[in-house]
C-alpha cells in the first residue's frame, strides 16, 4: 500500500517504530472502548497490535503534516460480511484531542478515493456500534448508506456483546 496525503494529513503504513505514537493515543480510556477495544496498557502492547493486526492488514498511521505526530489509524481490511466480493471494510481510530476537527472524515475520504480509484474496489463497508456517535457522524459525512443492524454481532474487550450498525458505499455512489 502506498502513502496517502490530504490537505492536513499524511498516512503511512505502520511499522514497529510507530509503537510509542500509537500508545500515546491508544492508552486513553476515552478512545478504544467506544470502538470495542481496551485502552493499551503499555508500548509493548501497542507494538504487538501493530505486528499482529495493523501490519498484516496494511493499516495506515495517520499523521498531522505540520508536526508529523501520529494521531490515528485507518485501514481497509477484508470485508467480513462480503468475503466473496470486491469489497473491503474500513476501520479507524483517532486521538481524543483531534475529535471534532473533521480529521477522520478527511482521512476516510482520502482512503475512499484510493479504494475506488486505485484499488478498483466495487464496494467499501464500515461497521460501528450504536454507542459510537462520533464514528456514525464520520460515516454520514462520507456518504455511506445504512444497511441495517446486526444484533449481538461481536464481543468487546470487557466480555459484553454489541450490536453492529452496517453501512456501505458502492463505487457508483463514490463517483457522484
Amino acid at each position: 500500500m502506498k502513502t496517502l496525503e490530504s490537505e492536513r494529513l499524511i498516512m503511512t503504513m505502520y511499522t514497529l517504530d510507530d509503537a510509542e505514537g500509537l500508545y500515546a493515543y491508544a492508552c486513553n480510556p476515552n478512545v478504544g472502548p467506544h470502538a470495542g477495544w481496551a485502552p493499551h496498557k503499555d508500548v509493548e502492547e501497542s507494538r504487538e497490535i501493530i505486528s499482529t493486526l495493523f501490519m498484516p492488514c496494511e493499516a495506515w498511521a495517520i499523521r498531522l503534516k505540520e508536526s508529523g505526530r501520529l494521531i490515528g489509524t485507518i485501514s481497509l481490511e477484508p470485508d467480513k460480511y462480503r468475503p466473496d466480493s470486491n469489497s473491503r471494510e474500513m476501520g479507524y481510530s483517532l486521538a481524543e484531542d483531534q475529535w471534532g476537527k473533521g480529521v477522520m472524515t478527511e482521512a476516510a475520504k482520502c482512503v475512499l478515493d484510493f479504494a475506488f480509484g486505485e484499488l478498483g474496489l466495487d464496494q467499501v463497508g464500515i461497521c460501528t456500534s450504536l454507542v459510537n456517535k462520533r464514528s456514525q457522524r464520520v460515516i454520514e459525512k462520507c456518504g455511506f448508506k445504512y444497511e441495517g443492524t446486526i444484533r449481538r454481532a461481536y464481543r468487546i474487550w470487557d466480555g459484553t456483546t454489541r450490536d453492529s450498525m452496517v453501512f456501505s458505499m458502492l463505487k457508483d455512489e463514490w463517483k457522484k
